[in-house]
């Protein structure tokens, strides 16, 4: 089992930054995959990033190519999003989510594959 703790939000002006982070429990954290997702208020929960075990192999959303950045550290049990040139349309409560068994790419940006997810933290870009 793994328990995961988000940290880093908050609110920001458009074209600004923001450096999310994902703390993780347990000693197995480099056997999952791990991911980024975000839920607007009315709307479903979608796809941020992934990146794979190793961290060598990392996924966007096109709405975030180019301005997001996945990364990961497995010595301190922690994935990271960096976002740049945030839009309002960003704007949204992000998870972090876990899975130990996802193995195909094509499975990464669904939601109900991940076993694992922690509780959330508010990003609110304004105008």
């Amino acid at each position: 089992q793994v328990q995961l703790v988000e940290s880093g939000g908050g609110l920001v002006q458009a074209g600004g930054s923001l450096r999310l982070s994902c703390a993780a429990s347990g000693r197995t954290f480099s056997s999952y995959v791990m991911g980024w997702f975000r839920q607007a208020p009315g709307k479903e929960r979608e796809f941020v990033a992934a990146i794979s075990r190793s961290g060598g192999s990392t996924y966007y959303a096109d709405s975030v190519k180019g301005r997001f950045t996945i990364s990961r550290d497995n010595a301190k049990n922690t994935v990271y999003l960096q976002m740049n040139s945030l839009k309002p349309e960003d704007t949204a409560v992000y998870y972090c989510a876990a899975d130990g068994l996802i193995w195909s790419p094509a499975l990464l940006s669904r939601a109900d594959k991940y076993d694992h997810w922690g509780q959330g933290t508010q990003v609110t870009v304004s105008s």
